[in-house]
């Protein structure tokens, strides 16, 4: 699986008339992840309904920053006040529905065709005896996965399918933040090492949110406690422009030298797309990839006056009470 251009957290949604189930569910579930726990079919299907047109609104959002920036308006400050101005809204829209089979008021497969608008992946817990609809589901596109409710592993099964899907690339998000690269761009990041590597790295930093841009080349990114790191990322071929670019701004010729080598990188197009009248920082370059996929990365901190307010954070939205509350 390649490294997405975009990736943030999402709610994961329980459908099931076992009180006991959805509370043992919510026992179980990483503590990273923001649940909703739903007893009633027509409840839930009305929720992830009335979401559709937020969700349609957040891509819109999203589509408006790349007209700005064709129009000559830079991506990083555009992509920061969007988080700002969205706070936890985006956070809290469910990317995975998990819904079981067998209810009496309404089965699974049925309330799944009731969500056909609905854009997220979806779950299905199965019995015995019904595991040849949940094939012919899987078949027909309805359904991404189905489990066995009474599998020994059903935790570990479970957790590790909606882990999966959480992490998929957004095929239309994917279509969105793409427009802003090159073709070689492009390549590098469909590269599977660098593509492996950046999720080492993601993981290493604690990204929850992260949008990959072609201009400047790099990754904007959030932690679960709304603070936001540049990786700026530059092929070989880019260093002498770079090297340049640092001796026109008073660095020495040592420095000037490491940047050429790809020992360090400087951060002056983020400083220039912030607007800020802060010196250029240094930092320790770090290679991706390997052979003509090879890419330099530093990361920068972003300074807060730019960031997203911290009450805001997905460590904030977990901890409030509406998350692993029962909706009947």
């Amino acid at each position: 699986m390649l490294f997405p251009l975009y990736r943030r957290p999402g709610a994961v949604v329980f459908l099931d008339d076992d009180l006991d189930y959805l509370e043992m569910l919510a026992q179980v579930m990483p503590e990273d992840w923001f649940v909703h726990l739903m007893l009633r079919p027509a409840a839930c299907i009305v929720m992830l309904l009335e979401e559709t047109t937020f969700r349609e609104l957040d891509l819109w959002r999203q589509q408006e920053i790349i007209h700005r920036w064709r129009d000559g308006t830079a991506l990083i400050p555009q992509i920061l006040t969007y988080w700002r101005e969205d706070g936890i809204a985006r956070f809290t829209l469910a990317q995975v529905c998990v819904v079981d089979y067998s209810m009496p008021a309404m089965n699974g497969l049925a309330v799944l065709d009731a969500l056909a608008r609905w854009s997220g992946s979806r779950i299905l817990l199965t019995g015995r005896a019904d595991e040849q609809l949940a094939v012919s589901a899987f078949n027909g596109g309805l359904i991404q996965q189905f489990i066995p409710k009474q599998s020994a592993d059903i935790r570990q099964r479970l957790t590790d399918a909606i882990q999966g899907l959480l992490h998929q690339s957004n095929l239309r998000h994917e279509q969105t933040w793409r427009a802003t690269f090159s073709r070689a761009q492009n390549l590098l990041l469909s590269d599977p090492l660098v593509s492996a590597e950046l999720e080492k790295l993601a993981a290493k930093q604690g990204w929850v949110e992260h949008v990959a841009i072609g201009a400047p080349f790099g990754i904007l990114a959030l932690d679960a406690k709304a603070h936001v790191m540049w990786l700026q990322l530059e092929p070989p071929d880019r260093l002498p422009e770079l090297a340049e670019m640092a001796e026109s701004q008073g660095w020495d010729a040592s420095m000037v030298e490491q940047i050429r080598g790809g020992k360090k990188l400087i951060d002056l197009e983020l400083q220039l797309s912030l607007g800020s009248d802060q010196k250029a920082r240094l930092r320790e370059a770090i290679t991706l990839g390997a052979g003509a996929s090879l890419v330099h990365a530093a990361l920068f901190d972003i300074p807060e006056a730019f960031s997203p307010l911290a009450t805001d954070s997905y460590q904030q939205l977990l901890a409030r009470k509406s998350n692993r509350r029962l909706q009947d």
